[in-house]
């Protein structure tokens, strides 16, 4: 069993939906104060709805996470609300699919201002408070697809994850010495509100290439966060879990006949 994390402070960018909906929900659950930060209002409220209907304490904070005005406005709002900064994952992303022929350098600064730069202005925006406490988690959302397997139309996209580890990496050296860790989930096929409408037959193609023969749940990435949030974690960090069903093993699809 972990040690509780009820009463701590947990900011969640792009906590309005998918998996970072699901990371709140799971801290949450356990009592603590959830902060979701996200662009779109309705949905923001709709989570944080969802949230209150349970008896749970989570709050939102409209921003920005490429803006580096909105990330310190966001540590400032959470600051003043509840004196600290516990934990924070940085879950906020976008996927859009676009081959290199279509690609327009916009697509490509879109994508790693969201996902990349964002993980840096959020991560400098906490941790002042972080160092001040003397203790603070970050974990960050980050994929198989890039730092270890590929996709089509998804360079920008795999370039900004596998950016995240290599950021993820010298930040803990430069984070360890004021008892701050930072790790990253690497998800694989989570099933999130994104692949409702593809249809039954492609999901169960995807998830024959899974050796769990399933997708993921939201909930199984934030149980993962939970864990590296938690103190029996406290040793680790730099490091990265893949949360994926065994996807990544097979070396074709051959190697899953007949299991």
């Amino acid at each position: 069993m972990l040690s509780p994390i009820k009463g701590q402070t947990v900011i969640v960018t792009g906590g309005s939906k998918g998996i970072g909906k699901g990371i709140a929900r799971v801290f949450a659950r356990q009592g603590a104060n959830v902060v979701i930060v996200a662009r779109g209002e309705e949905a923001a409220q709709q989570a944080i709805s969802e949230l209150n209907a349970q008896g749970l304490n989570a709050d939102y904070i409209l921003a920005d996470v490429s803006n580096w005005q909105d990330m310190q406005r966001m540590a400032e709002y959470v600051r003043e609300k509840y004196g600290r900064i516990d934990v924070l994952c940085a879950n906020a992303g976008i996927f859009p699919q676009a081959r290199l022929s279509e690609m327009e350098p916009e697509n490509w600064d879109q994508v790693m201002n969201t996902n990349l730069k964002s993980l840096f202005l959020s991560v400098k925006a906490v941790t002042p408070l972080m160092k001040a406490q003397g203790k603070g988690r970050i974990i960050v959302t980050s994929s198989i697809t890039g730092p270890i397997t590929g996709f089509p139309g998804w360079s920008h996209y795999g370039a900004s994850k596998a950016g995240q580890l290599g950021f993820v990496k010298t930040a803990a050296i430069e984070l360890a010495r004021s008892g701050i860790t930072i790790n990253a989930v690497m998800p694989g096929n989570i099933y999130t509100e994104g692949l409702q409408d593809l249809g039954q037959e492609y999901l169960d193609t995807m998830a024959a290439s899974i050796p769990l023969n399933r997708l993921g749940n939201v909930e199984d990435i934030g149980n993962t966060a939970l864990f590296f949030a938690s103190d029996e974690a406290g040793y680790i960090t730099g490091q990265t879990i893949v949360v994926d069903g065994g996807q990544i093993l097979p070396e074709s699809l051959e190697a899953l006949e007949g299991i």
